[in-house]
Formats: C-alpha cells, structure tokens, sequence
C-alpha cells in the first residue's frame, strides 16, 4: 500500500510547485506567444513540466529505497537527460540534430547501459529471439518515434496529459500487480505529477507543459512500453493471471493515439508532395477543433478513444499477436479514415454556412451604397 503513495506524494507537490512555476516564468517573460501554428490567442506560461518532473523525481526519493534506486540509474540518468534537452529547447530553439542527438544519447543509456530493449517478437510472424543488433536498433528507433509522437500530439489544452494519464495509471497499476514494484511507482510518480499539472492545464490552460514536458513524459512512456511489452514476453511461458498472450499489441495500445496520429499526418504530407516532417495543423485534434469541439471536449474525445483500446486489450489478453494486432490495427486504420471523412464534412458545413469576408458589409460601406442611391439636389438659379 505505499507503493500506492507514490502518485499522492507527486500530486500534492505539483499542485504546490506549479503556481510558483507560473508565477517566475511571468516575471521573467518566457511565454509561449501565439501566432503561426499555435492556436491559442493570449501568451500562456510554458515549461510546466518543470513542475511535472519536480513532483517525479519528489515523489520517488520519498518512497523509493536506495536498491531500488540503483536499480533505475540508468533510466533515471536518461530523464534527467530529456528534461534538460527540454528544457533548453523551450528555452532556446534547438535545431533538429541537436534535438536528435540529445535524444539518442538519453536513449543510449536506457538502451544499452540499461538494457531496456525489444528482444524478441515472442512468436509474431514465427519470430522469436532478435540478434542483438537488431534489438538494440529497433529499440532505439521506437523509443525516438514515440517520443516525438507523444511531442507532437501535445497540441491542445489538457491533451497530451489525458493521454499520458491514461497509460501511466495503466502501467502503475499493473506493474505493481505483477510484480515489478519499482516500474509500478515510476508510473505512479508520472501520473501524480500530470494529475496536478492538468488542474491548471485543463481548458482554459493557464501553464504548458512544453518541450520540457512533453519531450521528457514521452521517453518516460515509450521506455516503460517497451519494458511492458518484454516483461509481457517473459510471462509466456508462465501461467500469470497479469499475464497478455500479445505483448505487442498490448505494448501498441499504450501509445495508440500519438502513433498513429502523427503516422496519419505523414503519410497525408507525403501524397501531398510535402515533406513527412514539415508543421501544420492536419493532426486530428485541429480537425475536432475545427468541427467545433472544444478543447476539453477534443481531449475527452481522444482519451476516450484510447481508454477503449485498452479495455479491448485487457478484455482480449488471452488472443495472440497474431490475432490481436491485425484487428487492433485494422480497426484504428478504420476508425482514422471515418473520422477524416466525418470531422472533414462538419468543416465544410460550417465554412459553407459562415458568410464570407466580402459579403459582411459594414456600417461605412452602407452608408456609401445608400449615398449612391440617393438622387442629386440641384441648387435652381436665383
């Protein structure tokens, strides 16, 4: 049951430490302007997760042991990394390759020193073991995809922390149950701080989580997926009532709407002729919006998505990868091309019933009009 007080310790700190977080990044100025891609219309606070990572790393020294601990550096050593990458980037904008390179290095110690690595498909397609370098760099080009994912899905007030939410509380919870109590408290410890960020996160947002948070929260979840999904593979030989007969596709729920958000956006950017990486507003949550959704609606709506997911996940664990992963992927492939299909009509519909630019005619243009209309006096000759 302490284990279980890791998310109160973290909630409680955020909610203490965000005002003050707020409060300097006023006084000094480091706001998040609108203007360009960004939607909202006033300058917001950004770097909120300061006070995310803050409430994380809080929450474990408290109730984490030193054994514990030693057994994380690694993982730790690679957050510590990604939060200062953030950090730097909300502060000064990093190019791409500075990006990258910070991120392979948080990775590297995750992956290698860490030895938190994708190590076999566990009978997916008749494949098992993975040779070591194949592991490693599958292992490196996922945690970096879904870390940028989860990045680029931070665009709406409360979003990127309903999502992320959802899939801490998951892994908390169920790592705790099967055994792994040091990967359970991490989960905690994340959904703790994001619960206490989205009380003043939550529409209308007065703080942003930023890169500092999103970056960071990203790479906390897609290495948790991953070890997920391998201590998943390790169960199947045991006969564990915790136990998913499809670690992949289990692993996949977690981080569905981000990935396959951001897989939609580039294969749309592609056929367009753009390049797969360059910025608009084509993700799915500037769609809802579009429609008429707000933001905390946009934010339930794709939170519901994915909390569904998982209850088909849970509900389905005894089906293999091979079963399991079509569907599931299937079906997201559906659901992405009816809700194009829906939020794209609904867009139309209101840009068809809001009167154009040129037919609004204001009060100096009446006036002018009715001034032509109005026939000429002539002075008559005295």
């Amino acid at each position: 049951m302490f284990q279980f007080s890791t998310i109160i310790i973290a909630f409680f700190i955020g909610l203490i430490v965000t005002p003050v977080i707020i409060k300097i990044i006023k006084r000094t100025n480091i706001l998040d302007v609108p203007g360009g891609r960004k939607i909202h219309k006033e300058a917001i606070p950004s770097m909120g997760g300061i006070g995310i990572i803050l409430a994380f790393f809080c929450g474990l020294l408290i109730t984490m042991s030193w054994e514990q601990w030693e057994g994380v550096r690694f993982l730790m050593m690679g957050v510590g990394v990604m939060f200062l990458l953030g950090l730097r980037d909300d502060m000064v904008e990093l190019t791409a390759m500075q990006k990258l390179l910070g991120q392979l290095l948080a990775i590297c110690l995750v992956v290698v020193m860490g030895d938190i690595r994708v190590s076999s498909f566990y009978g997916f397609l008749g494949i098992e073991e993975l040779p070591i370098w194949l592991s490693y760099s599958l292992t490196v080009f996922t945690i970096i995809g879904l870390t940028n994912a989860f990045n680029l899905v931070d665009g709406l007030d409360g979003l990127a922390g309903t999502l992320s939410l959802i899939s801490f509380l998951f892994l908390g919870g169920w790592f705790l149950a099967a055994g792994f109590s040091t990967y359970g408290m991490i989960a905690l410890a994340c959904s703790g701080g994001v619960l206490a960020f989205m009380v003043y996160n939550w529409h209308p947002a007065k703080i942003f989580m930023g890169d500092t948070g999103s970056l960071t929260l990203g790479f906390v979840l897609a290495v948790l997926s991953v070890f997920f999904v391998e201590a998943n593979g390790a169960m199947l030989s045991e006969a564990h009532s915790m136990r998913f007969n499809a670690p992949i596709t289990a692993g996949l729920a977690l981080v569905l709407v981000s990935c396959f958000d951001t897989l939609r956006v580039m294969v749309k950017r592609v056929r367009r002729g753009k390049p797969p990486m360059a910025a608009d507003k084509s993700h799915v949550h500037h769609f809802l919006l579009r429609s008429g959704f707000r933001h905390d609606q946009v934010a339930l709506i794709l939170g519901g998505i994915k909390f569904t997911f998982l209850c088909l996940i849970i509900s389905t664990s005894h089906y293999s990868d091979n079963v399991l992963l079509p569907l599931v992927l299937g079906t997201v492939v559906g659901l992405c091309l009816t809700l194009d299909a829906v939020t794209l009509r609904k867009v139309k519909k209101i840009a068809r019933q809001s009167p154009g630019v040129l037919s609004l005619d204001t009060p100096r243009e009446m006036d002018y009009k009715n001034t032509e209309k109005r026939p000429e006096l002539k002075e008559e000759p005295a």
